[in-house]
């Protein structure tokens, strides 16, 4: 079996969100029909060009290589080598014109992310990373924060589409959460929130009910920038697990006291 280069990978990858992200500027603001996939899971006209063409960049480069796509599913034959792609990340805040958005595409070796790539198509931000090599934004070095202590952090998390269903849980971990740290934020953007973290804005982030392709890409890129990330329970984090905590590293410990809620309910 012949391994993967995963430098052309990274840059296949790369080319491919660059080209998504002209799709989303072009639709940015011009949005002529918005679906609801569930009451607050919307699709556009956007989302589907963005991912057709990064498809096709893809089985251009690697024609046998398996990409699982938010919008179309799965396709491609080899088992060993898989791409992991959400065309839009945050259609909600690109519906509103509101610039926190993202492509992410995350290729996948023999089950282990190799390759990671998440782009703002407003802002420019490029992060990437490739297994072993480190993460970079726009070709620089990045690194988690140095802070140590929840008190003196800043974090971020998400709503999962079924809040509704696990409210309760979803705002006590809010709760706790806001009275221990320096803020919380709310973006919209599961890849950005992760790309974050990795560059030290963030100090931590969690969420509930991710899907793959929210996490492939930012996952791989905040570890490699130091990161922790695991489950609400400290087991190794998998990217159809259904839980997320990424931090620093030297808050993991307290975020995973205050994530713990059995026995509160």
């Amino acid at each position: 079996m012949t391994m993967p280069d995963l430098f052309r990978i990274r840059n296949v990858a790369i080319g491919a969100a660059y080209q998504a992200g002209a799709v989303l500027r072009h639709y940015l603001g011009n949005i002529q029909h918005l679906k609801k996939k569930a009451d607050i899971d919307l699709v556009s006209e956007a989302d589907v060009e963005a991912e057709a063409v990064i498809i096709k960049t893809i089985h251009q480069a690697f024609p046998d290589h398996a990409i699982v796509a938010e919008e179309s599913g799965a396709c491609g034959s080899t088992c060993h080598c898989r791409w992991i792609v959400d065309p839009l990340d945050g259609t909600t805040n690109f519906a509103h014109q509101l610039g926190l958005f993202s492509v992410s595409i995350g290729f996948e070796e023999n089950g282990e992310m190799a390759v990671g790539v998440v782009l703002n198509p407003v802002s420019g931000e490029l992060f990437t990373a490739m297994a072993g090599k480190g993460a970079e934004l726009n070709g620089n070095p990045i690194h988690t924060s140095r802070t140590t202590q929840v008190l003196e952090s800043l974090l971020v998390t998400g709503f999962p589409y079924n809040f509704k269903e696990i409210l309760n849980p979803v705002m006590m971990r809010m709760t706790r959460c806001l009275m221990a740290a320096q803020g919380v934020r709310r973006l919209g953007s599961a890849a950005l929130d992760l790309c974050y973290v990795a560059c030290g804005r963030f100090d931590g982030f969690w969420e509930q009910n991710l899907k793959p392709w929210d996490v492939a890409a930012g996952s791989i890129i905040a570890r490699e920038a130091g990161a922790t990330i695991t489950n609400f329970s400290n087991h190794p984090f998998m990217i159809d697990s259904p839980e997320l905590l990424a931090t620093n590293g030297r808050i993991h410990d307290a975020m995973l006291e205050l994530l713990n809620i059995k026995g509160i309910e």
